[in-house]
């Protein structure tokens, strides 16, 4: 019995359970980041909001920062059009299945939710083949042209179609010539001074005017060219339309013989491409027309711009990525009085493929506003990311300061998108999010509340002479023609894929960054207020010094740029580690109050004293057999067949003998060398509790089925790689002394652990840092080790030295014995310390065949005090984020967060310190999640007013109204899901309603009542109990009685804890009843209920206490 235990970690009772509930929780907090494939943009003047639709089906709406809703359609389309309603907080979306959907923002649970309201298919609608649509300027009804030519009035309230005009009605007044084949219907346009007109343009270059009142064509117009685009000015007496051949035109409405002025091409004479669309806007001074694309086909043809003209003014924004729509926000249309001839527009909005654009139409030269939202995070491919909470206000303002410096060329203006309300206050915990990129750069987010907002920027590719692109000066050339002006950040291209970062580490305390990057660079950085100019120190460390024969077929190193470089104010570069073979950093550890910093690549690792500049110590972690010339891949060796398969049997018969020296070499005391060697076995000494794999229900002690899981070869080329770096002060030689070390875990399930000997701060520049090879670790199974951790004796992650210093976190408790957590993508195993000996462990992928990626040691609290604990937070090769105790190891929770088929979504993943999630469900989007309880900062909590009387007043129904009458209601819920199915099919008019649900191991129950006699009885029981403890009514039994009968079957087996709480709403009487034991024979006895039911009231009154859940509250 005792060897059991001491194999066991003890079995979690009810407490644990209730307060697993207390701590963990899976939620999906936000999505970061810009859409996916947008198609669709639109816009409410009176609301103030943006609404943003994409070719996956999803529709955001965004406001003032902090305010954010979304929703998705069912089925696999695309939006093709969005229309909000104007001050009603609604919105329409046509698909490309031709289906039209209204949905609606409403205050729900604390926020806004984005919900849909009706759907009308393209068989209800009879609209086949949508092309175009347009909302009337006076909201009422949405006008669609088809692709046969005809047009469609829906209405906007109730989605159905109003009336239908066919193309051949539209067009019997045209000439022979447009009545063979005018084309699609390429553009509606509905006349802003008069909704009963409405201008529709066929591709073909047809325009005629339609009013809608009186169903005839009033006039038609005939262009020459294709048509693209139709926009009316302000008053509605002329319009604009544009072409394919890149001109535009200008048309009296009441001159239909031929346009105002001739065709205007702004960047001919030369053929150009087709302008896509247009619009026309009014302004104190000269008109302003935008434009989208028109540029000369054979010299600009592949650039995608927009082009603002107003008189002499004239700026064509040019950008990386497909412009996909655009729109004018004007301070006309945002208030109640149209009489005005003037648009007045004060920003355009511009949303192109890979990143949304909003310039200021109201500032001089038409800057760009910086965006608290919407930000493309993958202005260059996002290649690792970082997340730091909790930074000091110091060094958040020094970010603040350094990113407002590099944004000089951005307007000062007031974002003009705030519709809404956001209700989180201001956190008070700043959270950083960091992420490196393709191009060598390092971009902070804010990552406090629920809106990502780029805040300061940091390239590392000046440190190695190459221009940074990203920072040019947004003016136009002057003696360029178009005058094209650089807008957006989005860069598909890398000047060097060397310089893309792969691995950061930040000290928020010390000011301290760490980039590691894929050629093998390692730069330090240090925060500065003011520019300075500085020279930089290189230090190169070769790891196979010790192998001379080893050829690196790789690509070369940077060469840097040390010498005479100004460095703005911000991070600043103050040293650099050139690794030799210059392969990618796939491991980093940063140790600010030792100043040390070790980085690893699949060759081998270094540590460098950044200090002093100078190397510490190397070591290859190469196979002995496999030093053959490689790149960050394995390579592919051409080999004979014959001298392949000498080679495998040489290794069959090396690993025969090597296995037979072992089982005849006596056993060596480890004292007697320096280095101790520890190999994972699988006896019954080493094997700890299958148990720890026991899920959040703390049923089945019996060990669970494992499968046999084959131990990974020791020749595979890529088991050298260093996975893991991590530094610990900790007792490494003896359990009386503690000192620093540095833990190094491979791809191939081998540990070394250094003994470092790191000088006083007195002596720190002056005596060298030591590193001496002090223990190793070689897990059987030849897993990769994902993350190590050393614990306390109160089971606490030892925080970091600055933490402590700074009064941060509470100094490690080091009386007690220490562990090392060692995590593998295989198991997770406890280690004593100093002996090695192993305590726990959980073999996941034995049990149920899942795989680690991601893991991370995370602090759980509590919301109801100040309790917190530390878990192991996990994410599986099949999408399963999970909790592991760190103290047992054993599982706490389970959630499906991704798909397992979703790759770079789970490679991209990264965990919080407080138990959020990111990760990339997008090239261009985070996702960001919670496993914890009291980490929600993260979650939008907003909300829209709404002026009364705009939405139709919600249906209300019947059966509905009658449930919330004066009738009390109470439910009993005892065991089974089953049961509570039954008893719910079971309902009849003036019975009981009684359902039956098992949560864990404890049960909630409630009792309903739908008559008015049984209310008084209920209600007149619980008086007399409550005032003069006498027996309860006879009336309870019978209600009881009538119970019985819902309960059709049997638990073999009850909980013993049952919460009871009887509601009675009739006379607003509150009381919650205590807990009480609760076997079998209560359902089965309701004179037993009835007694338990008089005991537990009589010592709820004694006591002035209402217990709910276990946890006493004061009775009100």
């Amino acid at each position: 019995m005792l060897k059991f235990f001491k194999k066991h970690p003890p079995k979690e009772g009810e407490e644990r359970e209730r307060l697993k509930k207390e701590l963990f929780k899976f939620q999906k907090c936000v999505e970061h980041g810009f859409p996916s494939k947008p198609s669709a943009l639109a816009y409410d003047p009176k609301l103030q909001l943006l609404a943003v639709g994409t070719k996956s089906g999803a529709v955001k709406v965004f406001g003032t920062p902090g305010f954010e809703v979304s929703a998705n359609h069912e089925g696999d389309i695309s939006v093709t059009n969005l229309f909000f309603i104007p001050e009603e907080g609604r919105l329409i979306s046509a698909c490309s299945d031709s289906s039209l959907h209204l949905w609606e923002i409403n205050n729900k649970d604390g926020t806004c939710v984005l919900e849909e309201r009706k759907t009308e298919g393209a068989e209800s609608l009879k609209v086949k083949n949508l092309s175009t649509c347009c909302l009337s300027t006076d909201f009422s009804t949405l006008f669609v042209g088809t692709e046969n030519g005809s047009v469609h009035y829906i209405d906007v309230k109730s989605l159905t179609e109003i009336n239908v005009v066919i193309m051949d009605a539209i067009i019997q007044n045209v000439t022979d010539d447009y009545k063979v084949n005018p084309g699609a219907v390429e553009a509606i346009a509905n006349n802003p001074a008069n909704s009963e007109k409405i201008l529709i343009g066929f591709n073909r270059g047809l325009i005629v005017l339609w009013n809608t009142k009186e169903n005839v064509s009033e006039g038609n117009f005939k262009a020459t060219q294709q048509l693209e685009s139709i926009a009316w000015n302000r008053r509605g007496d002329e319009f604009i339309s544009a072409h394919n051949d890149g001109s535009y035109i200008t048309w009296n409405a009441r001159d239909f013989t031929e346009p105002k002025e001739q065709a205007v091409t702004p960047y001919g004479p030369f053929p150009c491409k087709a302008i896509n669309k247009i619009q026309w806007k009014m302004t104190k001074n000269e008109p302003l027309i935008v434009i989208s694309g028109g540029m000369p086909r054979a010299s600009y043809g592949d650039r995608h711009t927009v082009s603002i003209m107003q008189g002499d003014n004239h700026v064509v924004a040019d950008l990386t990525s497909r412009v996909v729509d655009f729109l004018t926000i004007n301070r006309a249309d945002e208030k109640d009085a149209i009489e005005t001839d003037r648009d007045d527009p004060q920003a355009l909005v511009i949303l192109a493929e890979e990143e949304l654009v909003v310039l200021d139409l109201e500032s001089e030269s038409w800057p760009c506003f910086r965006l608290p939202y919407l930000n493309s995070v993958h202005s260059s491919a996002v290649t690792c990311s970082q997340h730091i909470n909790d930074i000091p206000e110091q060094l958040w303002q020094k970010l603040i300061d350094a990113g407002d410096n590099q944004c000089k060329n951005f307007t000062h203006r007031e974002w003009p998108i705030n519709g809404g309300k956001n209700l989180v206050t201001p956190s008070v915990s700043k959270d950083l999010l960091l992420t490196g990129h393709e191009d060598g750069t390092v971009r902070f987010w804010d990552a406090s509340n629920s809106s990502l907002r780029l805040i300061y920027k940091l390239s590392t590719a000046p440190v190695f002479g190459v221009q940074d692109h990203t920072s040019d000066s947004h003016t136009p050339e002057e003696e360029e023609w178009p005058p094209f002006r650089k807008v957006g950040t989005f860069d598909p291209f890398s000047d060097d894929p060397r310089l893309a970062i792969q691995k950061l580490a930040l000290c928020a305390l010390s000011e301290t960054l760490v980039a590691a990057g894929s050629a093998g660079q390692v730069l330090i950085f240090n925060m500065e207020r003011q520019e300075r100019e500085q020279d930089l120190k290189e230090v190169k460390v070769n790891i196979m010094s010790d192998h001379e024969g080893f050829v690196w077929k790789g690509h070369e190193a940077l060469s840097c740029k040390i010498d005479d470089l100004k460095y703005a104010a911000g991070f600043q570069p103050t040293c650099i580690m050139q690794l030799d073979p210059p392969a990618a950093c796939t491991a980093l550890a940063l140790h600010s109050e030792w100043q040390l910093v070790a980085a690893g690549t699949g060759q081998g690792f270094a540590l460098l004293d950044y200090a002093q500049k100078k190397e510490v110590a190397t070591r290859c972690t190469l196979n002995p057999n496999d030093l053959h010339g490689t790149s960050d891949t394995a390579m592919s060796r051409r080999k004979s067949l014959k001298k392949s398969l000498r080679e495998s049997f040489r290794r069959l018969r090396r690993r025969r003998s090597e296995k037979k020296v072992k089982e005849d070499k006596p056993k060596k005391d480890d004292s007697q060398t320096t280095t101790q060697h520890i190999e994972e076995t699988t006896t019954a000494a080493h094997s700890a509790a299958p148990a720890a794999t026991s899920s959040t229900t703390g049923a089945g002690d019996c060990k669970p089925e494992e499968r046999q899981v084959e131990a990974r070869s020791g020749d595979d080329s890529m088991a050298s790689m260093v996975r893991s770096l991590y530094f610990a002060d900790t007792f490494i030689v003896n359990g009386v002394t503690h000192s620093p070390s540095l833990w190094v875990g491979t791809n191939g399930g081998h540990i070394f652990v250094y003994n470092l000997t790191v000088p006083a701060s007195d002596k720190r520049t002056s005596d060298y840092v030591s590193c001496l090879l002090a223990k190793e670790i070689k897990l059987k199974h030849r897993a990769p080790v994902l993350c190590m951790a050393v614990i306390d004796g109160k089971n606490n992650v030892l925080p970091d030295a600055f933490e402590v210093i700074n009064e941060r976190a509470k100094a490690p408790d080091m009386e007690s014995q220490h562990s090392i957590i060692i995590c593998s993508e295989e198991q997770l195993k406890t280690f004593s310390l100093p002996n090695l000996k192993p305590r726990w462990k959980n073999k996941i992928t034995a049990i149920d065949g899942a795989r680690l990626r991601k893991i991370n040691f995370v602090n759980f609290r509590r919301e109801a005090d100040t309790y917190s604990e530390f878990d192991i937070a996990c994410l599986t090769n099949t999408g399963d984020l999970r909790v592991y105790s760190v103290s047992t190891l054993r599982r706490q929770l389970t959630s499906q967060s991704l798909r397992k088929e979703d790759i770079n979504g789970i490679s991209s993943f990264v965990f919080t310190k407080d138990g959020q999630g990111f990760y990339l469900q997008s090239p261009s989007e985070f996702c960001r999640v919670t496993l914890s309880t009291t980490t929600t900062t993260g979650i939008p909590k907003c909300e829209l007013e709404l002026a009364e009387g705009l939405r139709p007043p919600p249906e209300v129904r019947e059966d509905a109204a009658t449930a919330t009458s004066d009738r009390p209601t109470v439910e009993i819920t005892p065991a089974s899901e089953e049961q509570s199915q039954t008893a719910q099919g079971a309902e009849n008019e003036g019975t009981i309603v009684t359902s039956v649900r098992t949560i864990t191991q404890t049960t909630t129950s409630t009792v309903s009542e739908s008559s008015a006699s049984a209310t008084q009885e209920a209600h007149r029981a619980v008086t007399t109990v409550t005032n003069g403890y006498k027996e309860v009514d006879e009336g309870v039994t019978d209600i009881l009685k009538e119970t019985q009968h819902e309960v059709t079957t049997r638990t073999s087996e009850f909980v013993t804890k049952t919460t009871e709480k009887v509601t009675h709403t009739g006379e607003e009487v509150l009381k919650q009843l205590s807990e009480l034991k609760m076997t079998t024979a209560v359902i089965e006895d309701p004179s037993l209920l009835k007694q338990k039911l008089v005991e537990s009231v009589t010592t709820t009154s004694s006591s002035s206490v209402i217990t709910t859940n276990g946890e006493g509250e004061l009775a009100k």
